[in-house]
């Protein structure tokens, strides 16, 4: 677990077209150990499956454009590649799992086909020793193997994200991005598919990213969480420090919105305001419009990374000491 394997420096990313420059990913940073799983939350437009696809190296380009940074994984720097070194590292030491199931899978090859396409490109066996060992993926993720020659429209939605989770851990990938892996699936599919990720997460040792707006999922998957707004991480730490000990007032927000067991609260506290437009974003903080202790000073100064405690660092000017953070007023209604 001391094994650094992916470190993320200042990551920049942006679509550029004619009229508009997108500031997707703002400075990212994130760092990851071996076997670690970190949560990636946030709205939706916060920047989560952009940085995703810029450590896959799949920016669409253009429009899409990595400005600056670095994305170091097991020791290679993944923006130094080129498209043929990365074709060898995709699928193989680095697998994504992507947001919609219906539509990652072929509809006109069978399962088996697809699991064993992954297995043959990269471990570079013959195409009857791949389809057996797709069968062995499929029975891994708890579906017959004798299903490796049906096609995609026979499957139901979790199955077919079982599927994809086979295609993406077909060849013991060193870290596993999986982009929302369950927000197409009920509740109940929500819970296998979670523990089908965290048996398998254990047995082949693999790091994971999780990209979700879903903080129940994190808590349940995860071991650290980094909080996303605008492209910037806002707060970052273990689970524990972000959970118990949230500092940033966007985390507050995103906490103060889940309806609590233990409290007798007759409304939620919902955010105010909008995420903001990514070609306008706010000077300052990015926060500081929806912001409940913003002040002038918010406005004009960007906040630095404050680490409150070892590993847990906050990008606001609260925890830099220049802004005080105000007392909740009871709600008047």
């Amino acid at each position: 677990m001391s094994d650094k394997l992916l470190n993320i420096k200042n990551l920049t990313i942006q679509y550029v077209t004619e009229d508009e420059v997108v500031s997707a990913v703002n400075g990212l940073d994130i760092e990851l150990n071996e076997g670690e799983t970190i949560g990636l939350v946030g709205e939706t437009g916060a920047g989560k499956t952009t940085s995703a696809l810029g450590i896959m190296g799949l920016v669409p380009n253009p429009p899409g454009k990595i400005v600056s940074g670095s994305i170091e994984f097991a020791g290679k720097d993944l923006l130094k590649e080129s498209e043929e070194g990365m074709r060898k590292i995709r699928g193989n030491q680095i697998s994504m799992i992507f947001q919609d199931p219906m539509t990652s899978l072929n509809p006109v090859m069978t399962v088996g086909e697809q699991i064993a396409e992954v297995i043959e490109i990269h471990e570079n066996i013959g195409t009857a020793a791949a389809f057996e060992k797709a069968k062995e993926m499929l029975e891994l993720v708890g579906i017959p193997g004798a299903r490796a020659n049906d096609y995609p429209h026979q499957f139901s939605g979790g199955m077919k994200q079982r599927v994809v989770i086979a295609i993406a851990l077909a060849c013991n990938p060193k870290l596993l991005i999986a982009d929302e892996p369950t927000t197409a699936l009920d509740v109940t599919i929500q819970a296998q598919v979670l523990d089908l990720m965290n048996d398998l997460k254990e047995k082949f040792k693999t790091a994971m990213i999780l990209i979700t707006h879903d903080l129940g999922v994190v808590a349940q998957v995860c071991d650290k969480v980094a909080i996303m707004y605008a492209g910037e991480i806002v707060e970052s730490g273990t689970l524990r420090d972000v959970y118990l000990a949230p500092k940033h007032p966007y985390t507050h927000g995103l906490f103060g919105s889940i309806p609590s067991l233990d409290e007798e609260a007759t409304r939620l506290k919902p955010i105010q305001g909008l995420m903001p437009d990514p070609t306008d974003l706010p000077s300052g903080c990015k926060f500081h419009p929806r912001c409940p202790h913003a002040t002038e000073l918010c406005a004009t100064q960007v906040p630095k990374v404050t680490e409150v405690a070892p590993g847990h660092k906050v990008r606001c000017l609260i925890c830099e000491g220049q802004v005080e953070f105000k007392a909740e007023e009871e709600d008047k209604k």
